[in-house]
């Protein structure tokens, strides 16, 4: 059998079919890499540059290996890319009968069973409620996946959804009477027939969760896992390897309770009563928390007498409610399944409103109309590798920003792998040196100063003219977005698209579209958007990406280092800033035909030590301070044929 690379050369079947198809020497040399790592059942981690082809360096191995291959990304819609487009190419390229399979978490399958309480509870419900069950239903009778996104007319956010769709805790399972036609097991059902599989962090790590107990149904059965997108795995991580109640899982299941109450009992009022009242005390929670939407530590509020008083009530309101489904859950299995829902509900909320463990992080979160606490464990690489050791075979972790200063050390620590393990770091294949400028101004005040939006605006716009718009504006915080908006609207005649005005897809189509657009845009368009052309030819960012020093977690995280003698900044939050930064630089050169300039307006690149660990992580490009010579590159590198 050939090597990878012999499928990715200039005479490999990829160039044969793929007409823009262009040999690189990364791509090649990373394809053997991970061959070699999935022939000796190692683990791998391999940093790809921008450019590199990171997606076909890790398909055609994995496709070639004969393996069961499980591969999760980081989002739905990179998941959905890599299934319908990449996937397809390689496999049809390498002419192999690779079996493949999408699957993603339950709450993208309709649910016939809770679609059918949906339509049985909407009585009193408004016109436009019963018109979107309609429409979910006529297209039930179509569908062959029950995958919600086949439904454009109804966004993924929609109140409906929740109704249709299940969760691991109101699923019935094996009692429902939808089970062997239901979409989510029969999507699970075909994952486990399949050679190759793709899924989602979210998906890998809820696997995780649920295998610990022993229910894990796609994690055991493979043979190579492939995580694509590898630096956001220990954030999701974060979220999983922990405990949770929320405002909105306590209504909700008060809510499916009353719903499986009236359809199938209905005997007197009391139950009925006792969740509206179980509603009317999560409210009272809600506003015991204070109005501000934030996120906070659990010890700042947890004294509060009208919070105390609510969390007492909660607690005697649930065991009532306890008492109460016990003789009901023998009579229906939704019923069954909502008493044992109550149960878990109650141990949670026990576990949280007292002194959290010595090793978690105890926090709370509140959103307009809801809220969450949390306890998330300060190390969750620990047990992330324990689930790593538990499952024999390879393990490939890729992402175009994984290494600080060229090293892996902090990825490695995140995910709790401490033994020498393979891994590699392919610069990107574009002509940094050539096709881009990095611009990094004088005179800027020190960014905890009251005018530093505004004085980055005023930098920032002579860099915006030469380029003609053609702009991503890249901020730190929503703050300062809409602080620099309210100056740009005034001095500049460029279209001014914003975060927030359409869906984050929709925003970028219209910038491509445009062709001299400025938008404005704060962490989710640092990455995972690629605009390739002449409509993008400057990414400005406000400042070093630092997290905020106020939010819980971290600051939780920050003193815990402290006490254990470690350096929270050098260890933590340094790594973290300069992976983000590398991730929006990474927006601005998508094709060996891109060029163009990438503007740092943080001063500390150069008054700080610390300045240097973030130009040596990115690419290697000329830099300057003077706007002349930004004016010098765009004439010559972006305007030269006008």
């Amino acid at each position: 059998m050939l090597n990878p690379s012999e499928y990715l050369d200039s005479n490999g079947p990829l160039a044969q079919k793929l007409i823009d198809f262009s040999p690189r020497k990364q791509q090649m040399e990373m394809a053997d890499a991970i061959a070699h790592a999935l022939d000796c059942e190692t683990t791998f981690i391999a940093e790809a540059g921008t450019g590199t082809g990171k997606t076909f360096a890790y398909l055609v191995p994995a496709l070639l290996s004969g393996r069961k291959v499980l591969i999760s990304t980081g989002t739905k819609n990179l998941q959905d890319q890599l299934f319908h487009k990449d996937l397809p190419i390689v496999r049809e390229a390498l002419d192999i009968p690779v079996s493949t399979a999408l699957l993603k978490g339950r709450a993208n399958y309709l649910c016939k069973h809770r679609l059918g309480l949906a339509e049985q509870d909407c009585h009193g419900e408004s016109k436009i409620h019963i018109r979107k069950l309609r429409q979910i239903r006529n297209w039930q009778v179509k569908t062959k996946t029950g995958d919600v996104s086949e439904i454009p007319e109804i966004p993924e956010g929609d109140s409906i959804w929740p109704l249709v769709t299940s969760t691991s805790e109101n699923c019935i399972g094996t009692e429902c009477d939808d089970y062997n036609d239901c979409y989510i097991v029969n999507a699970r059902r075909l994952a486990q027939a399949s050679d190759v599989v793709v899924i989602n962090h979210y998906l890998l790590l809820s696997d995780m969760v649920i295998r610990e107990n022993g229910f894990g149904e796609l994690l055991p059965i493979a043979d190579a896992f492939v995580i694509d997108e590898a630096h956001q795995l220990p954030d999701v991580a974060s979220s999983f390897f922990g405990t949770r109640v929320s405002g909105y899982q306590l209504n909700e299941l008060v809510s499916d309770i009353s719903s499986e109450y009236l359809a199938e009992i209905n005997e007197d009022k009391a139950l009925l009563e006792l969740c509206d009242d179980i509603k009317q005390t999560v409210a009272d929670f809600r506003l015991a928390m204070g109005l501000p939407v934030r996120r906070g530590s659990w010890a700042e509020i947890k004294d509060k007498p009208e919070l105390t008083k609510a969390i007492t009530k909660l607690n005697e309101q649930l065991e009532e409610l306890k008492t109460a489904l016990a003789p009901l859950a023998e009579r229906t299995k939704d019923l069954d399944a909502c008493y044992n829902r109550t149960i878990n509900i109650i141990q949670q909320l026990s576990l949280l409103t007292v002194e959290p463990p010595a090793d978690h992080i105890h926090w709370f979160e509140t959103y307009k109309r809801s809220f969450s606490i949390n306890l998330t464990p300060f190390d969750v690489g620990s047990e992330f590798k324990q689930q790593m050791d538990s499952l024999p075979g390879s393990w490939i972790f890729t992402s175009a920003t994984l290494t600080v200063g060229n090293k892996f050390d902090h990825f490695l620590k995140q995910l709790g792998i401490i033994e020498e393990v393979d891994n590699h770091a392919w610069d990107s294949p574009f002509n940094y040196k050539d096709q881009a400028l990095l611009y990094i101004p004088d005179g800027l005040p020190e960014p905890q100063s009251p005018q530093y939006t505004s004085a980055v605006v005023e930098y920032a716009l002579p860099v915006i003219q030469l380029s003609e718009g053609r702009t991503f504006f890249l901020f730190t915080s929503y703050r300062a977005l809409n602080e620099a908006l309210e100056i740009l609207k005034d001095k500049i005649d460029f279209p001014l698209l914003v975060q927030g005005e359409k869906p984050r897809d929709a925003l970028i189509n219209d910038f491509r579209k445009m062709g001299n657009a400025v938008l404005l845009g704060t962490y989710s368009f640092w990455e995972g958007i690629d605009v390739k052309g002449d409509a993008l030819t400057t990414v400005i960012i406000d400042k070093l990406p630092f997290a905020s020093p106020g939010d819980p977690i971290l600051k939780a995280r920050i003193d815990a280092m402290r006490e254990n003698g470690s350096n929270p900044f050098f260890e933590f939050q340094l790594p973290n800033a300069v992976i983000t930064l590398k991730q929006g630089a990474g927006r601005l050169i998508r094709d060996y035909l891109d060029s163009g300039v990438l503007m740092l307006c943080d001063p500390r690149l150069r008054t700080k030590p610390y300045g240097k660990v973030f130009l040596k992580s990115l690419p290697t490009m000329p830099i300057s301070k003077e706007l002349d010579y930004v004016e010098t590159f765009f004439k010559e590198k972006i305007h030269k044929d006008k």
